[in-house]
């Protein structure tokens, strides 16, 4: 397990909802942080009760996931793949996580990952951020206004905000109908 640097601390928003989704939600809770890295926001997951996976191409950023959640005491089951050829689960999380990533033809996935009533946590950068000078540049990291929201279209959205400052981020929490 690799400690050279410590990973960014949990987003403040992904923490609120990850205890508001603990206490909603019934368990078993299942949930998958996807594109995890060195697993922030797992942690955050597993340490709120719920049955925590994550996926991510590098093989030693999951290692470095999986073994920062045992020195902690909790279990955190990660997997290593690639996202533009493996294909998620179906309907088998309660609460899909996303932040910090953006890959456009894996919404479907998402969508599709996300069990019946379970909830989509998405926190990522926007157009907007390009002005603030810091994070991605490239459009195919950076979302369009209101983009999030279209993205989950059909999906019941209980909190929806694109703050631009300190970061221009867009940032969702929606609940898959039931059937």
């Amino acid at each position: 397990m690799s400690h050279e640097r410590a990973p960014d601390p949990p987003s403040p928003f992904v923490e609120q909802w990850a205890a508001t989704l603990a206490a909603r939600l019934p368990p078993p809770r299942r949930a998958l942080d996807l594109a995890m890295g060195h697993g922030r926001h797992a942690l955050v997951l597993a340490r709120a009760g719920f049955r925590t996976f994550g996926v991510d191409l590098r093989l030693d950023a999951v290692r470095d996931a999986v073994g920062r959640a045992a020195a902690a005491g909790l279990v955190v089951r990660g997997w290593c793949a690639d996202l533009t050829e493996a294909a998620l689960p179906a309907a088998r999380f309660d609460v899909v996580l996303v932040t910090r990533y953006l890959q456009r033809d894996l919404f479907e996935a998402i969508r599709r990952a996300v069990a019946p009533g379970g909830v989509v946590v998405y926190e990522t950068f926007t157009v907007n951020q390009r002005a603030l000078g810091t994070g991605p540049k490239a459009p195919e990291h950076l979302l369009e206004p209101g983009e999030l929201r279209e993205r989950l279209a059909g999906f019941d959205v209980w909190c929806y905000e694109e703050p631009a400052a300190p970061e221009a981020v867009a940032r969702i929490v929606a609940r898959k109908p039931y059937a």
